[in-house]
């Protein structure tokens, strides 16, 4: 997908093995909706988002055309409703109370995803050089 042509990016860590398995999977619907997808890791995203390199591989990045951003499950609520067949969940799950459950459950899941990816056997796309 063009850079010059896409409406965003959906940015994943490819140092996560689940999150190198999960956002490609969904590469075809992701694009659907006029988003590309990318890692966090790029050089390009680096450069384009200014993180300092600590922070890199810590939350999903929505980056929009115009620079604005989403992170978390503000990130994967805003897919959702962008996607004709997942956005009435989409809608349900940005409710205030819906919200606050779906962050718990993003925070915690994203504290444990290196576990689940070593539990799941799902590989990284880029490895961090450390045993996890």
């Amino acid at each position: 997908m063009s850079l010059l042509k896409t409406k965003g990016w959906v940015l994943y860590d490819g140092m996560c093995g689940f999150c190198s398995w999960w956002i490609p999977f969904w590469e075809k619907t992701i694009n659907k909706t006029g988003y590309g997808i990318a890692m966090l890791q790029d050089k390009w995203v680096m450069d384009e988002l200014h993180l300092p390199e600590e922070l890199v591989n810590k939350d999903i990045v929505l980056m929009f055309a115009d620079g604005r951003k989403l992170v978390g499950a503000d990130a994967y609520i805003f897919g959702m409703k962008t996607v004709w067949w997942s956005s009435p969940v989409g809608y349900l799950l940005s409710v205030p109370p819906f919200r606050q459950a779906t962050w718990l459950f993003y925070k915690m899941f994203n504290r444990n995803r290196f576990l689940v990816s070593r539990v799941c056997r799902l590989k990284p796309v880029i490895n961090s050089g450390k045993a996890s």
